[in-house]
């Protein structure tokens, strides 16, 4: 059997003072890349080693194996790669250097034992490279051989420069885009935000101040999250560079005044669960863009809120001011609202005038006052209603109106102090006259005994599954 040694280069050849000639003997073999070949001696060459180049998969891939009789791929694995006499065999043509050693089937471990310890011996270090770098460097290991086998290092290749990318700050994941720095602790707005950043979500840190310079570069940005830090300031130049900002998320933090400035196209301001007392006249100038405003959970009060505060949110479709201390509905508010949500207040009283304008409203939440009554012709202003909610007040019979109002289909009034129930105050008296049918109405937990009720009272209701009846339960 015979083995050539492919892991020794032309560096090899200075410690070779004179060839030395083995009878070659005809043998089968599997090259480096598992083809089985016959009666040729055959090595791999520099540059296959180059790319070749970790030991393992040298060892077990890209040693040829021969055996003298069957060539095939099983057999040739299994031959012993051993012998007492290795010699050497120096191709001037081709200028490789080959061990040779003549092999005995019955003969292994020592054999393995002298091909590890050569490899390791005559390998060179180990030198990380890239495709790019495979790909530009000659046979050789990137050196050039004159005829006198002297090497003269190649010059450093130079590569044109890559532009680098946007930098994801440190902690964050950066994707698309969006920059996720929620969830890090952090104290400060980080420095090293990708100026084409398009969502900034900075939400269940400890960031305590909004500095003036800390959005400097963030000129496209559309959505920015702040929920859930302990911003008390914010500089009244922090949100100038955002022109294109479109959301911000400020709740539930400890701000105790409404933000100045804000970016001219926002068109969802969520800012409840914070400290805010006041709404000044000048809080949302210029701010025609909005469409959806959350407000609730603060300390307002009515008076805390100026005259004029809501006449520019021109687009102004959904807006929530729940869980304050406000006793009456705000005045002046935008005839583009679909939905006035004012539950959890301390509003005792809703007056007609309170909602004079609202044309377009769809949906009408109280739910949670200490409501104890209802102007008459309140719902006139409200033509367009479709959901009122009074339940959890203290109401002592049905809001006038029902009858006359030809869009209202679902009205919760349960958990009042409503003791009776007319045939007429929910239904018109023509069948006709009313545009949409009742989908819901709610009167359980009301001091009225429901047994006494007459089934005509609810004679413009969709379906009797609608109408919710219970007994009472005296706290």
């Amino acid at each position: 059997m015979l083995v050539a040694n492919p892991l020794l280069g032309p560096a090899a050849l200075a410690r070779v003072q004179a060839p030395v000639f083995h009878n070659w003997i005809p043998v089968c073999f599997v090259t480096w890349s598992g083809q089985v070949q016959q009666g040729v001696l055959v090595s791999i060459t520099v540059k296959e080693i180059k790319f070749l180049n970790d030991l393992v998969s040298i060892m077990h891939g890209s040693v040829p194996l021969f055996h003298r009789k069957g060539c095939n791929y099983t057999s040739a694995l299994r031959a012993a790669l051993q012998t007492p006499s290795p010699s050497w065999i120096w191709e001037k043509d081709t200028g490789l250097l080959k061990l040779c050693v003549v092999c005995e089937i019955s003969i292994m471990k020592s054999t393995i034992l002298l091909l590890l310890l050569a490899t390791v011996a005559w390998a060179k270090p180990f030198r990380q490279t890239g495709f790019l770098d495979f790909m530009l460097e000659d046979e050789g290991s990137g050196k050039e051989e004159t005829e006198d086998k002297v090497f003269v290092p190649r010059p450093p290749i130079e590569r044109p420069d890559v532009p680098e990318g946007p930098v994801c700050p440190f902690g964050c994941q950066c994707h698309l885009r969006v920059i996720q720095c929620s969830d890090l602790g952090l104290k400060n707005v980080p420095a090293d935000i990708p100026s084409d950043a398009s969502l900034l979500d900075l939400q269940n840190n400890k960031i305590t101040e909004i500095r003036e310079f800390d959005f400097k570069n963030l000129h496209i940005l559309h959505a920015l999250i702040l929920v859930n830090n302990k911003i008390t300031t914010i500089h009244p130049k922090a949100f100038t560079p955002m022109g294109k900002l479109q959301r911000l998320y400020l709740s539930k933090n400890f701000l105790k005044e409404m933000p100045v400035n804000m970016p001219k196209n926002l068109q969802e301001l969520r800012i409840h669960e914070n400290e805010i007392a006041k709404i000044k006249k000048s809080s949302f100038e210029g701010m025609t863009q909005v469409i959806v405003m959350e407000l609730g959970t603060n300390p307002l009060k009515s008076v805390g809120i100026e005259n004029g505060a809501f006449q520019d949110l021109k687009k102004l479709s959904y807006i929530r001011i729940s869980d304050t201390n406000i006793t009456a509905i705000p005045k002046g508010l935008p005839s583009s609202l679909s939905e006035l949500h004012l539950d959890g207040n301390k509003i005792t009283k809703v007056e007609a005038a309170s909602l004079k304008g609202l044309n377009n409203l769809n949906k009408l939440g109280l739910s949670f006052n200490q409501i104890s009554s209802v102007e008459n012709a309140t719902l006139v202003h409200v033509p367009h209603l479709r959901e009122l909610h009074l339940d959890n007040n203290a109401l002592v019979s049905v809001p006038p109106g029902l009858p006359e109002h030809k869009y209202i289909q679902v009205i919760y009034l349960h958990n009042n102090k409503i003791a009776a129930v007319g045939t007429e105050d929910f239904c018109p008296p023509s069948y006709n006259t009313k545009k949409a049918m009742y989908s819901g109405i709610s009167l359980f937990s009301n001091p009225v005994p429901y047994w006494e009720v007459q089934p005509i009272t609810f004679r413009c209701v969709f379906d009797r599954s609608a109408i919710q009846l219970g007994n009472y339960r005296k706290k």
